[in-house]
């Protein structure tokens, strides 16, 4: 007998697998974490295996439910990072490089080495493009697949199954080979049109030169697509007792780690706050940032990925922006200057933040300014790093700094590390203003969450730059929680994904500009 219902996220990211045990009413209960390797064979390639994903997804669902009894947690749900993973045709991996190491089966969606093949596709101009901003990215999976079957001529033959990550976890899971809506109109140019086409587009594989990929009923690739949070099947008997869980407990059907944080986020409720789904503009912030925006009309935005319907809330049609460098570029910028590598040495990433924070407002204070972000008035920083993604879509943009002196101090450092943040927020404030002037009506808050959200100075820098208030929930894993939701719909213990997401929500913090300046002094 169960006094409690329990749920499990698995939440997959770019650098560590974490799981959540989850209550029917949104509380997360315990949370374990567990690293992952990653291998960089080649300058803008990022591998990992799939293997040692799966096993990191196991250790950390043992973790969390230790001392539960397994017939209580009723339901599971995945999500991922849209990385691609290849197996043969026997199921097991296969490397995706001339490393010939067949652990490195997984082309992570960092990984850029697809430009030349994401400019071919785009040449072609093919009209199904228009769901993508107009432009295939690089980081999606059909440049990514291209590149394999052009450099990897030897080895295309032996290529049995291409999996976006998330379905890879299911599969692994429950051994169905279905894959989620989500991943496929995202990553895959999957047609979900604003005229009622669903399906693969035969014509744009041949067109392209996969043509290959519709053969024996696109089995590759997947011919079964399902909803996020629809079951696709229960726990294998070997894969529940390695788990310590119930034979068939219900295993959902998957989606995108940023995508589970803005269903984990959109939910949440509080006082005076307009519940409007499309008033509201989602930041996932990871290594990456993902900005996420929904509407009952489908709105085409150039450079900006989508509409996608469907893909994160049900019969919503979603908008997808981001930045492809935010967490990665922060941590590059203090371990790349010679003040950071010198704290580095004493103090974890975190506690450099910290002391950088403490730094400016010092700073501040000694210069008679009421605010931080009057130290950077001659300093700026163009953040593409890594490329744009959203809304010039050019992965081919570098980044710029302007103002540099010869420097080394922790100072400087802390400079350079504010103008970093205001680059991210202006880049957000560049998305949200190419989202309504294509049709979105103007938004009236910003959710917030994800590993940079925990710097105030962060939260603080997006507020100003947009000018309206910022949601934090008061669940601070809304990318477990997401997941989790969709293991609860997969259960049946909630009758669809909107009764979930407005059950297991939760309360928000709402926190004006004005009120994070006041935190912050």
């Amino acid at each position: 007998m169960c006094n409690e219902i329990y749920f499990i996220g698995v939440d997959v990211g770019s650098g560590s697998v974490r799981a959540a045990l989850v209550d029917q009413n949104g509380h997360v209960m315990q949370t374990s974490v567990k690293e992952l390797h990653t291998w960089k064979p080649a300058v803008d390639f990022y591998e990992q295996s799939s293997n040692n994903i799966w096993n990191s997804c196991e250790f950390v669902i043992r973790n969390v439910i230790t001392n539960i009894k397994p017939e209580c947690v009723r339901g599971i749900g995945f999500d991922a990072t849209c990385s691609l993973v290849v197996l043969d045709k026997n199921g097991n991996p296969i490397s995706v490089s001339n490393s010939n190491n067949e652990e490195q089966n997984v082309i992570m969606w960092m990984d850029h080495r697809a430009q030349a093949e994401a400019e071919f596709i785009n040449n072609k101009g093919h009209e199904i493009l228009k769901y993508v901003g107009g432009k295939v990215s690089l980081e999606m999976e059909m440049p990514k697949l291209l590149w394999l079957k052009k450099n990897l001529s030897h080895k295309w033959a032996e290529f049995g199954y291409f999996f976006d990550l998330p379905d890879f976890l299911t599969w692994k899971a429950t051994g169905s080979q279905s894959r989620s809506l989500c991943s496929l109109v995202c990553k895959w140019n999957y047609e979900c049109s604003t005229d009622g086409k669903k399906g693969w587009n035969e014509n744009f594989l041949h067109s392209i030169g996969l043509g290959e990929l519709v053969e024996h009923d696109y089995k590759k690739i997947g011919n079964q697509v399902l909803m996020p949070g629809e079951k696709c099947g229960g726990l294998k008997p070997d894969i529940a007792k390695s788990l310590g869980l119930v034979p068939g407990t219900a295993v959902a059907t998957s989606i995108i780690d940023a995508h589970a944080g803005g269903l984990g986020m959109i939910g949440t409720s509080g006082e005076s706050i307009d519940r409007n789904m499309s008033t509201r503009f989602s930041l996932i912030c990871g290594t990456s940032t993902c900005h996420m925006a929904v509407n009952r009309n489908a709105v085409l935005v150039q450079g900006i990925w989508g509409p996608y319907f469907s893909a994160m809330v049900p019969n919503m049609w979603l908008n997808e922006a981001g930045q492809s460098a935010s967490g990665m570029l922060l941590d590059y910028v203090i371990s790349s200057h010679p003040a950071g590598i010198r704290l580095l040495k004493k103090y974890n990433t975190g506690e450099v933040r910290n002391h950088l924070r403490e730094l400016l407002a010092k700073i501040a204070k000694r210069q008679q300014l009421n605010d931080v972000c009057f130290l950077t008035k001659d300093f700026h920083i163009w953040p593409d790093f890594h490329g744009n993604r959203s809304p010039l879509a050019d992965p081919s943009l570098k980044g710029m700094i302007c103002g540099l002196t010869i420097n080394d101090s922790e100072e400087n450092l802390a400079l350079c590390y504010l103008a970093t943040l205001q680059a991210l927020s202006y880049g957000t404030r560049h998305i949200m203003d190419a989202l309504i002037l294509a049709g979105y009506k103007p938004f009236k808050s910003l959710l917030i969450c994800g590993g940079i959200s925990k710097d105030p100075l962060f939260v603080q820098t997006q507020a100003d730059t947009v000018g309206l208030p910022i949601l934090k929930p008061h669940e601070t894993e809304s990318v477990l929680l997401g997941s989790a939701i969709l293991g609860a719909c997969a259960s049946q213990y909630f009758n669809n994904v909107q009764h979930a997401i407005e059950h297991m929500g939760g309360p928000i913090e709402v926190q004006s500009n004005y009120e994070l300046v006041t935190f912050l002094y």
